[in-house]
């Protein structure tokens, strides 16, 4: 998970970080963890997924 995503976030590092936050994100729903802190993680990853994806307009259908 990125520690710090603010707006002057690089965009250069989008494709890197989008890779291994998704990574990220399918290990951990993998899991199958049902707890509260379980899925708060789960939300703060695609949170950070979504931010930079808005951030640097990427569109990509999700599978």
């Amino acid at each position: 998970m990125i520690d710090n995503l603010e707006s002057n976030y690089d965009c250069a590092q989008a494709g890197a970080d989008l890779h291994s936050l998704k990574e990220e994100l399918n290990q951990l729903a993998s899991q199958g963890g049902s707890g509260k802190e379980h899925q708060e993680q789960l939300n703060r990853i695609e949170n950070q997924i979504r931010f930079i994806e808005n951030k640097c307009s990427i569109h990509h259908s999700h599978s």
